[in-house]
């Protein structure tokens, strides 16, 4: 969700975005695939008990291998991973995917009211309005039967928030802190209008995670086809989270509490954040958090070399889609090579800008013969993609530059056909719902747009 605030600025302030972030640059992947060929890391799967050994986890590797078609994403991506991220592959994980906000909500709201010991809610947008009174309400009532309640927002993206919405959270005791707030007090210097919090998580008592990209706002609690009183239908968000349950749960349990420390939020005492995990599923899944000023962005990397070493398919949908180069390259590369690249972006947006800009990269995308489509009369927010029947990851990353190289994000990899095939079933379903961008048509565009695009184009880096 782009706040209309920050989108002005944007525009009316190009010059400042230069000299508050210009010279921050994404990593060359292709050094990272060569260092990771040079280290040979083993792979190595974590279980509720530890890590299993090399042996062990190269054997569960292969046997998920042995089912599906030829793919190096298994053994060699995971090679990668092993050299950039300190979150471990983890095995037994139950993972539920929950199209759309209703699926979220209802799941979240479940979650919580199970809540026993603690509750830490991360959002970018927590509204005032009908669904966050209702995330309100029943945190309050948590509170009061004894459950702590630990929630962090993002000051830019709840900005439209009024301060005694926060106030009121805080006299009953829920412990709340805001994300680089933009009058920052008491010496927190760890911000910067553009270093924002773009996650979505929310972790129930060390067991149970929910990840996505659904904000605590009611867009998200319309159905596609739902109509108001006047008969108008409201713009319905489509967008994706997932339910995990299982030993990954404590790796975005360390997330959260790291970002807690960095906003110096309030000492937390008293909960027990890291209960023992038992198996819950068959899923192996690796969280990946980026924050910005680390020596790589790992969520940039993870996408690149994904499509890098995909053989069969790449199915991506995403909300932001303004690629860098070596996304865009890695993309067409994968096209020229045969695999099936297909791609489902918004043909909605609450933002006219960012879909000029996102355009701009469709000719060269259609000429190298990846197959893009806009999504329909929905307001596409997802960030998804499955690789090779058998590759996955939900989170909060779009594929612009804000988020890539500025934005705390999190996303979770599941490797596991079972998920992989839900995934395909829910990108067969936005397809039909999408219009294919083709080429020849593509061609025949106006000059109007063809020079939006282009002009568009020239401040992408601070979009």
């Amino acid at each position: 969700m782009r706040d209309f605030i920050l989108s002005t600025l944007r525009l009316l302030l190009p010059a400042a975005w230069i000299l508050i972030n210009g010279c921050a640059t994404l990593p060359d992947v292709s050094q990272v695939i060569d260092q990771a060929a040079l280290e040979q890391k083993p792979p190595q799967i974590a279980s509720g008990k530890g890590l299993l050994s090399p042996q062990k986890s190269k054997a569960i590797l292969d046997r998920l291998g042995r089912f599906v078609d030829p793919t190096d994403l298994l053994e060699r991506h995971s090679a990668i991973l092993e050299t950039i991220t300190d979150s471990p592959l983890t095995k037994g994980n139950k993972v539920t995917l929950l199209a759309d906000g209703q699926a979220t909500y209802q799941a979240m709201f479940k979650a919580i009211q199970g809540a026993r010991d603690h509750i830490n809610l991360e959002s970018y947008t927590f509204e005032d309005d009908a669904t966050g009174q209702k995330f309100a309400a029943l945190l309050l009532r948590k509170r009061a039967e004894g459950v702590r309640v630990h929630l962090v927002y993002d000051s830019v993206g709840s900005i439209n928030t009024p301060a005694f919405f926060f106030q009121h959270l805080r006299d009953a005791g829920i412990q709340t802190v805001g994300f680089n707030p933009l009058n920052p007090l008491g010496g927190r210097a760890d911000g910067g209008l553009r270093h924002r919090d773009h996650r979505k998580v929310l972790i129930v008592d060390g067991k149970l995670a929910i990840i996505g990209g659904v904000n605590i706002s009611s867009v998200y609690s319309s159905s596609p086809r739902a109509e108001e009183k006047g008969g108008k239908p409201p713009i319905h968000w489509r967008d994706t989270d997932i339910q995990i349950e299982g030993p990954s749960v404590a790796e975005l349990q360390k997330l959260f509490l790291d970002t807690w420390s960095r906003q110096k939020g309030p000492a937390l005492s008293g909960c027990d954040f890291f209960p023992r995990l038992r198996d819950q599923g068959s899923a192996l899944v690796r969280v990946v958090g980026s924050t910005p000023g680390e020596s790589n962005r790992t969520t940039f990397i993870v996408y690149v070399s994904a499509i890098s070493f995909a053989r069969n398919s790449i199915h991506l949908t995403n909300s932001y889609f303004i690629p860098d180069a070596q996304i865009e390259q890695a993309l067409m590369e994968a096209a020229r090579r045969g695999v099936d690249v297909k791609i489902i972006l918004p043909g909605v947006t609450d933002s006219k800008l960012v879909l000029y800009a996102q355009r701009y990269h469709y000719a060269k995308l259609l000429k190298a013969g990846v197959k893009l489509y806009e999504h329909g009369d929905s307001l596409l927010h997802a960030k998804t993609a499955v690789l090779d029947g058998v590759w996955s990851t939900v989170g909060s990353t779009n594929l612009d530059f804000l988020s890539l190289l500025d934005n705390d994000e999190v996303n979770a990899i599941i490797l596991s056909r079972e998920f992989a095939a839900q995934m395909e079933g829910m990108f067969a379903r936005d397809l039909a719902e999408s219009k294919p961008i083709l080429w020849e048509a593509w061609q025949r565009r106006a000059l109007l747009p063809r020079f939006g695009e282009w002009f568009v184009h020239l401040f992408f880096r601070w979009m």
